[in-house]
């Protein structure tokens, strides 16, 4: 039966998996156990989360059915922005003007964080700092930028708006303008994620896999969560489950899509000047990065659909549309892929996630919906979610409540 939907979240070969991946202290669950905090996912965010809980000195477990670092972290393509999918100023029409810049501002802050936490960390995760230009295209003409300019200097962030001789300046792309802002950060999120979860085993995690969550049961003193291999006893729950949505939990905005991405053949002279990220301000977007060796991974194409043989029947055609938007775009580079692959992924109606305690759930917490911000969000996730467990509060965590009003 299982505590959460199963899902087949991923096909086809990333850029990430050109490496075998060094094998975790994962083991069995032999016998009932008991901790402060139980983690069921063992990803990008349940890695963050648990780093965060062993820091604050709480004793966690983390669980997975499939293993470590074997999911959805695995197709991401790890730009991490901290503009999210749905501009400042569609969102302040949407939930308010404060609320929108609020949201706006805690994702800088969220990648902040990350940035210096890695660092701090000593996590080698091919991390480096960018800037991202958002180019114009059918959700933003060069007016509609100019705009959204204004409105993101108003909330307090350093855009610069560049002219279409400036871009083909710098980027080889023609006739577009768009908006230049930097702070950004990329990452081989696989890396990433095997950094943070070694640090929380470093500090005394216990991780367990494959053990699957059968049934969750609330109490007034804590949890109790029935495994298909033994029970454990915890204060607090915590769904890291990706795009595996915990049954129980509200759903209500979110579903689940599909996206396709690439990765072309090294061609480090066929690259504009310091590898920024590219993405359009356009329905259906395109987004762009450099990756390992020189080589442009290009994302998109994405489907409100979930079904993995639906998804993979698409594969062929979804690669070859990436590559023919590549080739317009940048007509000078070599626009084959040498990695196509798809995965799921989570999207709500404003972009934003849910984080925070799951109602009717006692002693649950959740975060759901990511968008193209899921690393980002998982970092705040994990900030947000040890505010709730640690009696600490959060500053912002109204803005991700489940029982929010938007």
């Amino acid at each position: 039966m299982g505590a959460t939907r199963k899902r087949n979240l991923r096909s086809g070969h990333s850029i990430w998996q050109r490496r075998a991946l060094l094998r975790f202290p994962e083991r069995r669950l032999s016998q009932d156990t008991r901790c402060d905090v139980l983690v069921i996912g063992a990803g990008i965010t349940g890695a963050m989360a648990a780093e965060q809980l062993t820091d604050a000195g709480l004793s966690v477990v983390v669980l997975d059915r499939r293993g470590a670092v074997r999911g959805s972290t695995l197709a991401s393509t790890a730009l991490l922005q901290y503009e999210i999918d749905t501009p400042l100023t569609k969102l302040a029409t949407r939930i308010g003007r404060t609320r929108a810049e609020r949201i706006w501002r805690r994702s800088r802050l969220a990648l902040d964080a990350l940035r210096d936490r890695t660092r701090r960390l000593g996590i080698a995760a091919d991390c480096a700092d960018k800037s991202s230009l958002y180019l114009e295209g059918n959700v933003f003409d060069a007016a509609g930028l100019r705009i959204e300019a204004t409105a993101r200097r108003r909330a307090g962030f350093d855009i610069r708006l560049l002219s279409a001789s400036a871009v083909r300046d710098a980027y080889g792309i023609r006739g577009r303008t768009g908006l230049l802002s930097d702070h950004n950060l990329e990452a081989n999120p696989r890396r990433l994620a095997v950094g943070f979860l070694r640090i929380a085993l470093a500090r005394g995690a216990r991780l367990y896999a494959p053990v699957e969550a059968v049934a969750v049961e609330p109490h007034a003193s804590g949890v109790t969560v029935l495994t298909d291999q033994a029970t454990i006893r915890a204060q607090h729950v915590v769904f890291a489950t990706g795009y595996e949505l915990p049954k129980g939990v509200p759903r209500k905005g979110h579903r689940i899509a599909t996206t396709w991405a690439i990765a072309t053949r090294p061609q480090p002279r066929g690259l504009w000047a310091g590898h920024g990220f590219i993405w359009e301000a356009s329905d259906p977007y395109l987004y762009l990065r450099v990756g390992p060796d020189g080589r442009i991974i290009c994302g998109g194409e994405d489907e409100t659909f979930s079904d993995a043989a639906k998804r993979d029947a698409l594969s062929a055609a979804k690669i070859a549309a990436l590559e023919g938007k590549l080739a317009k775009l940048l007509p000078h580079v070599d626009a084959r892929a040498d990695y196509g692959w798809c995965g799921n992924f989570g999207t709500s109606a404003t972009g934003t996630p849910s984080i925070g305690p799951v109602p009717g759930m006692k002693h649950c917490y959740a975060v759901l919906g990511y968008g193209g911000n899921g690393i980002t969000f998982s970092m705040m996730a994990a900030q947000i979610l040890r505010g709730h467990i640690c009696g600490d509060g959060d500053a912002d965590a109204d803005l991700f409540s489940f029982t929010r009003r938007f």
